[in-house]
């Protein structure tokens, strides 16, 4: 069976926000498995996102962690299994109907990549660039001001601290006002202070409806998020996905 996530009452975040579908996983993979270079890296993974679920993803460097959260966008193909992204099977879509499911994920990458020629406001709305659209000025205020970067908008990427930069990048991810949160070791280069910060902002997401998946060895990001939300832990180990039990 897969592992389940408790359903939230769902909310957009700003004027663009997509209608849920209330009923059924926004991401669901049922036994999947992924090789690389001949070796397999997990198997029998299965695990459904429900609307509005809060879930941690840990492990080992090394088991897979990166890779898992890069299936549950369609960045990678799974070697055997089926994964559906909200309710259609990755493995089926075209390549428009990947950009489009996309558009509905918001990811924060590890290497928080910007291009460094750009303003930190041209960043953060470059998926908006690049998909044709343009940012309401208020509502693009608003979401600098939601992370705590009104005063930074102008300052180019390599004149921010690390704590800065992955709330950019957590702006960048969300501008599109995605239904899905996938953050992959969000404060791994952060001080625990900041990091305190940024967990706010995706706690805050949740409340508003969205789902969120972080992959992280931070184990004191875990326990102070369980104090505020309810979050389920998943263990990837031994190629396998497991609930962690209550030692967390």
């Amino acid at each position: 069976m897969p592992l389940t996530g408790a359903i939230a009452s769902p909310a957009p975040f700003g004027q663009n926000g997509a209608k849920r579908n209330r009923g059924r996983p926004v991401i669901e993979l049922d036994n999947v498995a992924y090789s690389y270079g001949g070796a397999e890296l997990f198997a029998g993974v299965s695990l459904a996102l429900a609307p509005g679920s809060f879930h941690f993803l840990t492990g080992p460097s090394g088991a897979g962690k990166t890779t898992l959260l890069k299936l549950c966008y369609g960045e990678l193909t799974a070697t055997a299994g089926q994964v559906r992204l909200f309710d259609q099977d990755a493995r089926g879509m075209a390549r428009d109907g990947i950009a489009m499911v996309r558009r509905r994920i918001g990811v924060v990458h590890q290497d928080c990549q910007f291009l460094d020629h750009l303003s930190v406001a041209e960043n953060v709305a470059l998926p908006l660039t690049v998909s044709g659209r343009s940012a309401d000025d208020r509502d693009f205020r608003d979401l600098m001001g939601w992370v705590g970067l009104s005063a930074q908008a102008a300052q180019l990427p390599p004149e921010l601290s690390g704590g800065e930069r992955q709330r950019a990048a957590l702006a960048r991810a969300v501008i599109m006002s995605p239904e899905v949160i996938l953050a992959d070791e969000p404060t791994g280069n952060i001080d625990q202070e900041m990091s305190q910060k940024l967990l706010t902002l995706l706690v805050e997401l949740n409340r508003m409806g969205k789902s969120v998946l972080i992959a992280t060895h931070d184990l004191t990001l875990i326990r102070a998020a369980k104090a505020q939300v309810q979050a389920r832990v998943l263990r990837l180990r031994d190629r396998r996905l497991q609930l962690a039990g209550a030692d967390l």
